[in-house]
């Protein structure tokens, strides 16, 4: 029992390395970009992005499958989120010296690989670990560890907005030493007698009905989401008319403002699933209040109107993470591959990395503007959260 307290207590700090890393360096890749290529900058943001949400798909399922049948002294998942970290860890330091878009892209790329390979491995502590009864508050804690650093990580970045290269090196020292703590704190047991089923590597979760409904409702939902976030820098200047020195202090300002609804939907809504035995009805909640998000900027193109869509939003977003997780936990396919279904699961929350820059660089340049963007978010969260509620096994 001590050690599950110990695991629980660990957790929002582990699931906030990642998030830290791609949302410190996403902030600071946007000011490089545009330091770069100004006139160019929104097309050559999609394409880092989208490459490296490619190394991101690739590294999940990958590693998943690896970690399932690694049997080591140290467990099957310590070696694999020990070897992400580091990696992820030196690229963001490399990510800091880029003075190039080509450099850019292969260190994000090799950021996203990296920190992916670590959280495939992570993601299956939630089955591997967690008693059923204890999983809302577990996909609590981890959604809130996550979506903390994913708001607090511009934050961050924004004190080194003139120190690009320092502020690449010490989130990649935070980073790596939140990892190195929790596998420490929580050690794994030595499974090298254990045995493995090889039948399993051609089994597609997706052809199971619950397990694909799911996949779709959170690649949908994150979609939405990416395609404001991903370009939130320049809808400020270009759409609100900030300067970029305005936006560069002001966004990360925004994604705070949010914070406190965030935090009181999280805590009550985990606990809260838990308690009723029940999933679908937070996640479809927390979807449509994304949505609805979508409304304010629209009317009121301000700083204001971003502030108020960001509480909006992030409240959605606390509802829907807090269950989420151990919705996905309780319709995979096989109790004997969990890393790798869930690798394949989280490319719902990878994909959209890829799909969300495009998909928002069409829209600005079909429509002549970001406001476009703000319909398309609604109706696609919409969709994702609908997409619940064909899922028969969970209440």
């Amino acid at each position: 029992m001590a050690s599950l307290t110990r695991l629980l207590v660990t957790t929002p700090f582990v699931s906030a390395a990642a998030p830290l890393a791609y949302s410190a360096a996403g902030y600071f890749v946007a000011l490089q970009i545009q330091a770069i290529d100004n006139a160019d900058k929104v097309r050559n943001l999609t394409v880092v992005n989208v490459m490296g949400a490619v190394a991101a798909m690739i590294a999940q399922p990958l590693v998943g499958v690896l970690s399932d049948r690694t049997r080591t002294r140290l467990g099957s998942r310590t070696p694999w989120m020990a070897a992400g970290a580091l990696v992820g860890s030196l690229a963001l330091a490399l990510a800091g010296l880029a003075t190039t878009t080509a450099l850019l892209v292969v260190a994000v790329m090799a950021v996203q690989f990296g920190f992916n390979a670590f959280q495939g491995p992570l993601s299956a502590i939630l089955p591997d670990r967690v008693p059923s009864r204890l999983r809302g508050r577990f996909s609590t804690l981890f959604g809130l560890g996550a979506v903390l650093a994913a708001i607090l990580g511009p934050v961050v970045a924004s004190a080194f907005a003139t120190r690009i290269p320092l502020g690449y090196a010490c989130v990649a020292g935070a980073a790596l030493l939140i990892i190195v703590v929790f596998v420490v704190l929580n050690p794994e047991p030595d499974n090298r007698g254990e045995a493995f089923s090889a039948r399993a590597l051609g089994v597609n979760p997706l052809r199971h009905p619950d397990f694909r409904w799911a996949f779709v409702g959170r690649i949908l939902l994150f979609t939405g989401f990416s395609m404001v976030n991903s370009l939130t820098l320049y809808i400020a200047q270009d759409y609100v008319g900030l300067t970029v020195a305005e936006a560069a202090r002001i966004v990360p300002l925004i994604g705070v403002a949010g914070l406190p609804g965030f935090l009181l939907a999280i805590a009550v809504s985990g606990p809260l699933s838990d308690r009723l035995g029940r999933r679908k009805a937070p996640v479809l909640i927390g979807g449509l209040v994304i949505a609805a998000s979508a409304a304010f900027p629209l009317i009121w193109p301000t700083v204001a109107g971003l502030v108020v869509s960001a509480i909006v939003l992030t409240i959605g977003f606390g509802i829907f993470v807090a269950v989420d997780v151990a919705l996905v936990s309780e319709v995979l396919p096989s109790e004997h591959d969990f890393a790798k279904d869930l690798g394949v699961i989280n490319i719902a929350a990878t994909l959209p990395n890829t799909i969300a820059p495009v998909a928002a660089a069409v829209i600005v340049t079909i429509s002549g503007g970001y406001g476009a963007l703000y319909p398309a978010l609604a109706v696609i969260a919409g969709a994702g959260a609908l997409a619940v509620l064909p899922i028969k096994g969970v209440r």
